[in-house]
């Protein structure tokens, strides 16, 4: 196992490197360009524009900037003013060193923006995926076990529903629902709030945190929950007429064990590739849930560097999120040689 993990990241490296590359490309080939976010609010003069050209390395060749981006611009000088006086402004070091480079948006370095609002999407997202997994699995697995009830009916209707509903229309009405009409009949106040980490100015109170979790949680999970479920309730029925589970039966083993011993166990196997494919969203965040409750996360964060033209920002986003995906893929493998003792990896 451990030749095999050491094998799968030496993969990752030109992985890496060729999507580093694609990225690039359509980033800075996307219409617009970089120096329209800072024109919104008035026009950029000419000299202006060369001036920022010039500190942003924007007048060199795509190639040339690529490299820059990858390992530095330590061995060329940035004349920004054209004045023949070298400035420090613009020099980094290269993503290879650690040095993602400063936001277009803020000139504030761009590790340090996403070390910020990080933190708050592993939250949102995190407390997210575990209430979905509380749900979907034991629902999935009892609408298998008793397929064609009335149980087995609800929640596959249900599942339909919440596949169905839009994740931005649910937001709207949960706001609706539980900020604009309904209303604490102690306090007059609404029942809940309608965006925010925690209430403006209050310290940290658990009770207050819950409350403004509530609403996000619900419009994130109900799309998973449903998809979930009904993966799993299919794995389910198909595990439970396996040969080995009619022998655990023979062999008189209780129904209970022989279901969330035997056939669970196995049939979550598929499940796992669909959760290292969504793992990922613990560092991108849901956009449409960040955007409408006015959560400071990654999905927000991601939102204003494309609409701002935030190329270093975007990027950063985009790699960090890309090697995020090969290591939930790697971690994938390695649950199925866990939950499989079938599977081997030489």
């Amino acid at each position: 196992m451990g030749r095999y993990i050491a094998r799968r990241l030496l993969q990752a490296i030109p992985m890496l490197f060729m999507i580093s590359v694609v990225l690039f490309a359509l980033v800075n080939i996307a219409p617009g360009g970089p120096l329209s976010g800072h024109g919104r609010s008035r026009r950029i003069r000419p000299e202006k524009a060369e001036i920022l050209k010039r500190q942003f390395g924007l007048d060199k060749p795509l190639p040339i900037q690529y490299v820059i981006w990858l390992v530095g611009n330590d061995w060329m000088r940035v004349d920004a003013d054209g004045d023949g006086v070298t400035e420090s402004y613009g020099e980094r070091r290269g993503i290879l060193r650690g040095d993602f480079g400063f936001s277009y948006r803020n000139r504030q370095p761009v590790l340090e923006e996403i070390a910020d609002r990080l933190p708050n999407t592993i939250y949102l997202m995190g407390v997210t995926l575990i209430v979905v997994g509380i749900i979907a699995i034991p629902l999935g697995a009892i609408s298998a076990v008793r397929q064609y009830s009335v149980f087995d009916i609800v929640v596959t209707t249900l599942s339909f529903m919440g596949q169905a509903i839009p994740e931005f229309w649910l937001g709207l009405i949960l706001i609706l629902i539980f900020y604009a009409w309904l209303n604490n009949p102690f306090t007059g106040a609404p029942l809940l709030p309608s965006g925010g980490m925690q209430t403006f100015g209050m310290g940290f109170a658990i009770w207050d945190r819950i409350q403004h979790l509530i609403l996000p949680v619900t419009m994130g999970m109900v799309g998973w929950v449903a998809w979930y479920s009904r993966f799993l309730r299919s794995g389910m029925l198909d595990v439970l007429h396996q040969d080995y589970v009619r022998t655990a039966r023979a062999k008189g083993l209780s129904e209970h064990l022989v279901v969330y011993r035997h056939a669970l166990k196995n049939a979550v196997i598929p499940l796992v590739t669909i959760f290292a494919l969504d793992l990922p969203s613990i560092f991108a965040g849901s956009l449409y849930v960040e955007l409408l409750f006015s959560w400071p996360g990654m999905g927000r964060l991601y939102y204003q560097a494309a609409t701002g033209r935030d190329y270093p920002m975007l990027m950063a986003i985009l790699i960090i999120g890309a090697g995020f995906m090969i290591t939930a893929n790697l971690l994938a493998d390695i649950a199925y040689a866990y939950l499989d003792p079938r599977i081997r990896y030489d």
